[in-house]
């Protein structure tokens, strides 16, 4: 055990856990950045379940699916460099929660509702965002950063 108080095991499982996620993240944002006619509009359109309305409705007007396509883009790749880095982990974490929470309630996995956009798989009420949104809960609650990661540093500025 380490002064974390993690095994060798257990620092590099949550170290390879956020850094993993964070590339899951990264990703997406950078495939967007990158593709100067990507939006958000047809995902939105393609909402289902309680909120449908909500989100539909954010794709109606050009100036509020420009800041949803602007947050999107760079809240996904911010949250994956955090992650990757180590570095201010606790506001990545909380940012990509809230950001699986949003897709999880746009396009919600429950009997009887349809989405054009083809997934990857049959799914009732656990989704792979609800999952990793309880993985990085995990992450949340042993915090690998202040083993590995930018964030030692910064605490031990402090």
């Amino acid at each position: 055990m380490d002064n974390s108080g993690f095994t060798k095991m257990q620092a590099v499982s949550l170290v390879s856990l956020r850094v993993l996620t964070g590339w899951l993240f990264l990703y997406e944002g950078l495939t967007k950045v990158f593709n100067p006619d990507w939006t958000s509009a047809g995902f939105l359109l393609d909402s289902g379940g309680l909120f449908a309305g909500f989100f539909r409705s954010l794709a109606a007007t050009p100036e509020i699916l420009g800041l949803v396509d602007f947050l999107n883009v760079w809240g996904l790749t911010a949250i994956g460099l955090g992650l990757i880095a180590g570095c201010l982990t606790r506001v990545a974490l909380i940012s990509g929660m809230v950001l699986l929470g949003v897709y999880y309630l746009s396009h919600p996995p429950l009997a009887g509702v349809r989405y054009a956009t083809p997934s990857e798989g049959s799914y009732l009420w656990v989704n792979k965002n609800l999952v990793q949104m309880a993985a990085m809960l995990v992450l949340w609650y042993f915090p690998s950063e202040r083993v590995y990661g930018l964030d030692r540093f910064i605490h031990r500025i402090r």
